[in-house]
């Protein structure tokens, strides 16, 4: 009969110990809610804690610095940047993984393999797992996989911004120029939050962002048509 020897039983027990410990913690909401300031106040407190934290985001995202994870404020954390998420292991290091407690990710929303990688790093491997995404696009249309990860997680926590017309709470994400791609990264220059009776009525919006439009015009092309006067009127 086969038996295992110390070294083998003592991996076998660690596992069966790290196995069903984790959790998923899921931070969604329109672009401009503070998703990511969530994710770096929740990730600060666990390093508080003593815990070994690792923030990563899609290596897409280069916005505002290509190894940081930065706020629209301004405020960044360190981080690796990663293609997919499966990759993570292999590019952190066996043993630098088997150390941590705690993976941040943001802009959750551009991994495909959000929803295995984070059934792996809670359920079998016991990391807490703090997920930052946008829930939907500025078509209001499930982006990515965030979605997806919400039967598995300990928490969702919905954020909501301030609507740049009326000031209400703003739920969606309305974007300012005709680019019909799904991902088209951006800031202010592209997008704005808007609650739903001005996200219903973009027309409204795009008359009163038009400001912005028109000091962007180099980055974003607004979404208005211009007439040519007819020379029968002008006299020309």
């Amino acid at each position: 009969m086969a038996t295992l020897n110390n070294d083998t039983s003592r991996d076998v027990t660690a596992d069966q110990k790290l196995r069903g410990s984790g959790a998923i913690h899921v931070i969604m909401g329109p672009m401009f809610s503070g998703k990511s300031t969530s994710l770096l106040r929740r990730i600060k407190s666990e390093i508080s804690l003593g815990r070994s934290v690792a923030m990563v985001k899609s290596s897409k995202d280069t916005r505002y610095a290509k190894d940081s994870v930065v706020t629209h404020d301004g405020i960044g954390f360190p981080c690796w940047a990663i293609p997919d998420l499966m990759s993570f292991h292999d590019i952190f290091g066996q043993d630098a993984y088997d150390k941590l407690d705690v993976i941040g990710i943001d802009e959750a929303q551009f991994f495909g393999d959000l929803y295995e990688f984070c059934c792996k790093a809670a359920d079998d491997d016991g990391k807490t797992v703090i997920v930052a995404g946008l829930d939907g696009d500025y078509l209001r249309r499930r982006f990515g996989a965030v979605l997806d990860i919400v039967p598995i997680a300990d928490s969702v926590t919905k954020l909501t911004a301030r609507c740049e017309v009326c000031g209400q709470k703003a739920f969606f994400t309305l974007r300012k120029t005709c680019d019909t791609k799904t991902e088209l990264l951006g800031g202010a220059d592209v997008y704005m939050p808007v609650c739903r009776k001005h996200y219903v009525n973009n027309r409204i919006v795009i008359k009163a962002s038009k400001k912005v439009l028109d000091s962007d015009k180099e980055r974003a092309k607004p979404c208005v048509e211009t007439v040519d006067a007819d020379p029968s009127i002008t006299g020309y």
